[in-house]
């Protein structure tokens, strides 16, 4: 997945905003919770961090070219990063981030995600 695709892909996403962070990173949040991080620096392979669930977390952090999400990991949260090849593919990729969206958009607050119209 490239930095483009991570970021057509995010936006189409119900209620997700963008912005541009630490290091010129593409961010994308939910009711202003982050869901998923692309690092800009090498558009040939961009480093993309989703949230992961315990479960997931646990099978993806071993596998060839993910890692827990330096900074996010170290504080305990639980984030994938990708940062080499293999990897994910992109419909993996794709249903990760999704399911970072979800969490991250249920654990708003009511009042938030009905003003979101989620």
């Amino acid at each position: 997945m490239t930095r483009d695709d991570f970021n057509n892909f995010c936006q189409r996403l119900p209620a997700a905003t963008h912005t541009v962070q630490w290091h010129d990173s593409d961010v994308w949040k939910v009711g202003e919770k982050i869901f998923a991080i692309c690092d800009r620096s090498n558009d040939f392979l961009p480093g993309i961090a989703f949230k992961a669930s315990k479960t997931d977390y646990e099978v993806l952090r071993d596998m060839p070219g993910l890692r827990p999400a330096p900074y996010l990991a170290t504080k305990g949260m639980k984030w994938i990063q990708r940062y080499d090849r293999p990897g994910l593919d992109d419909e993996n990729f794709r249903h990760r981030i999704t399911e970072s969206y979800h969490m991250v958009a249920l654990g708003l607050s009511r009042q938030k995600y009905t003003e979101l119209g989620l």
